[in-house]
């Protein structure tokens, strides 16, 4: 696991307190006010670049660990909520107490077929129950594991390369706005999938496409809006940001950046301890009523 699974760090403040200074150029050979306007633009680009690949990268990895989670222990907390509902039955069909019968009801209803299971648990669990592979899991049988899909160091090697060379705020124009906009979108897609092979042929055709344009510096006022710009669209990431870090997977991962693999083989083996443990109580409880 990368360092991004710590969450996305914030880019650092880049433009100084006379960066925005206006007017003539002053004495000779002193750098105009524009000139050093624009390249604290230019550093401030680049320093939102890094965040908002930072920002990405710890989307994907919260992304991919939650599908991770949800294959591997999905059918555990589904069986659970079947014992549950299975226990409390027992007891209602031995009391007949109004309550029980009630709290069975409310069990049931936890685990009742759902449209689009199948889907959401992507082929563990189904509109009829566990599939065979998520059962497996609750014995001895040999299962096949989840597809690992995180990305490898070289796509995301490869993935921060293609960000800095094609990202859309580097645009001089609406047009090569767009054009970025799309290439970028499919930059994400095989990023998100761990598709190395693509990454390589997306690099070599944005090498081939046509060079974006420097733009001669532009007037103060349109550095300004520049910054403005960069600024909203930092606190609109920081947020990203912060609610993938508060989220329950993100603290998930922060509880175990260097290993979540690990972290999902101690959570399976709790959550099959509570199994036994509830398949123990259902037989007590099924003896009791059947008594």
């Amino acid at each position: 696991m990368s360092e991004q699974t710590e969450g996305p760090e914030q880019p650092e403040q880049t433009v100084s307190g006379d960066a925005g200074a206006s007017g003539d150029s002053g004495a000779p050979g002193e750098e105009r006010a524009e000139a050093r306007l624009e390249r604290a633009v230019r550093v401030a680009e680049q320093a939102l670049i890094e965040f908002e690949i930072a920002v990405e990268t710890f989307r994907v990895e919260v992304e991919n660990f939650s599908r991770l989670h949800h294959q591997k222990l999905g059918p555990m907390y589904s069986r659970l909520d079947e014992l549950d509902a299975l226990i409390a039955e027992a007891k209602a069909a031995r009391t007949g107490d109004a309550e029980d019968l009630r709290r069975a009801r409310d069990a049931r209803s936890l685990v009742m077929p759902m449209p689009g299971v199948d889907e959401l648990f992507h082929g563990w669990l189904d509109s009829d129950g566990m599939s065979d592979d998520a059962s497996a899991m609750l014995t001895e049988r040999p299962v096949q594991p989840p597809e690992r899909v995180r990305p490898s160091e070289e796509v995301r090697r490869l993935y921060r390369e293609l960000v800095r060379r094609a990202h859309p705020d580097l645009a001089q124009d609406e047009a090569e706005r767009e054009r970025r906009d799309a290439f970028i979108a499919r930059v994400n897609a095989a990023y998100g999938r761990g598709e190395e092979r693509l990454l390589r042929e997306l690099a070599e055709e944005w090498a081939a496409g046509p060079a974006p344009e420097r733009a001669a510096p532009g007037e103060s006022e349109e550095l300004y809006a520049r910054l403005e710009f960069l600024t909203r669209r930092k606190e609109l990431l920081s947020l990203v940001a912060k609610e993938l870090e508060d989220s329950a997977i993100g603290s998930m991962l922060r509880m175990a950046p260097e290993d979540p693999d690990r972290l999902l083989e101690e959570i399976a083996e709790q959550l099959l301890a509570q199994v036994s443990e509830r398949e123990a109580e259902l037989a007590e409880a099924q003896a009791l009523a059947a008594e």
